[in-house]
């Protein structure tokens, strides 16, 4: 599977998973400018911004290790240009990451909420 089909897939697959946890689905693959985010939900009363990485394997650390502190900062500029054009700037915010690790047809989730 190419990276673009993994990253795609993970996508899909996170969006499931966040559902299933009660998230309610706000955006998905958010573009300006500065980037993307992959995900914005809402779980409560909180808006919530989620990396999705994705990896066919450990062997070059786990997908969450990916997350850069200079992807972090993209992120939140990114959140909050998504805040203002909404008007959503008052709203509680939270960055977590959701790491998933695909072997066959086997996929492990880790969702760390509130990673950055």
């Amino acid at each position: 599977m190419r990276n673009r089909e993994l990253g795609t897939a993970g996508e899909d697959a996170a969006r499931r998973f966040l559902e299933k946890q009660g998230y309610k689905i706000i955006a998905t693959n958010y573009r300006s400018q500065l980037g993307e985010i992959d995900i914005i939900g809402e779980d409560q009363d909180t808006l919530v911004f989620i990396e999705v990485k994705t990896r066919s394997s450990n062997k070059f650390g786990s997908p969450a290790e990916a997350v850069t502190r200079k992807k972090q900062q993209r992120l939140h500029q990114l959140a909050a240009m998504f805040l203002i054009e909404r008007q959503l700037d008052n709203m509680p915010v939270r960055f977590d990451v959701l790491s998933l690790t695909k072997t066959g047809n086997r996929v492990q989730i880790e969702h760390i909420p509130g990673a950055f």
